[in-house]
């Protein structure tokens, strides 16, 4: 049986679970941390489920855009959203907050939503438009998410 790819990736970071969740739930402030993103385009000034945004994104050579909408809102607890791309559906991105006696234990996580008879166009367009073959997206989007985690937690816990 072939089972969707996830991955999650986990880090302290020395702030309260609702400021963690307000920065990341703001996510035209995700190009502060994302080693891809660069910027987020929304009508929205407030982003809770049903919020659509356009996500843009940069890998060295490439770049390319992604149609976004919010499917968990939760605060203090999850932000989620689902990613597409030409109609196709692309990918599952959220987070988990926990709170901790030292502050707060955030959990990036992204599955992989290409499946049935779209994913051979959704995989071959994620390679032509990101440069990343679908043998490694798995293992860049870990990467990604422990750069992401990293920037946040020194963005997090300036003074």
């Amino acid at each position: 049986m072939n089972h969707p790819a996830r991955v999650e990736e986990s880090a302290l970071v020395v702030a309260t679970a609702e400021s963690v969740y307000r920065a990341v739930s703001n996510v035209r402030r995700v190009g502060e941390w994302s080693p891809e993103c660069v910027g987020v385009w929304s009508r929205s000034q407030r982003f809770e489920v049903g919020t659509r945004f356009i996500g843009w994104n940069r890998k060295r050579l490439w770049f390319w855009f992604t149609s976004c909408v919010v499917v968990r809102a939760e605060p203090a607890r999850d932000f989620a959203f689902k990613v597409s791309t030409f109609g196709m559906p692309v990918a599952l991105w959220g987070y988990r907050f926990e709170a901790r006696e030292t502050g707060c234990l955030v959990t990036e996580y992204w599955e992989d939503l290409r499946s049935g008879r779209s994913a051979p166009i959704a995989k071959l367009l994620g390679l032509v438009f990101t440069g990343t073959s679908p043998k490694r997206r798995t293992a860049a989007n870990r990467e990604g998410m422990r750069a992401t985690l990293a920037r946040l937690k020194a963005v997090m816990e300036r003074p």
